[in-house]
């Protein structure tokens, strides 16, 4: 890479790395080749909880017992207006 500004187009896509190590991608690249890329991976922190394991844990904690007191319920489905995204 030389000093100059280079423009940089990125491109999201999913793969699997396989047991020796190598990165295997679902799709083809649209990217005319050869050609030199850059690559940044992703992967998930092995020690890292899972979302519905953060739900579980919280659904069972003491700590938000006082939802569950009917008081709480301040809140009906009459309320509010619906949210429709336009996006």
């Amino acid at each position: 890479m030389n000093n100059a500004f280079n423009v940089m187009n990125a491109v999201e896509t999913m793969g699997v790395v396989d047991e020796q190590r190598q990165l295997r991608l679902d799709e083809p690249l649209p990217v005319a080749g050869p050609s030199r890329v850059r690559v940044i991976i992703l992967f998930p922190d092995s020690d890292e909880i899972p979302g519905s394991d953060w739900i579980k844990a919280a659904a069972a904690n003491p700590s938000f017992d006082f939802l569950k007191d009917s008081s709480e319920d301040i809140y009906t489905a009459a309320d509010g207006k619906p949210f429709h995204d336009q996006g």
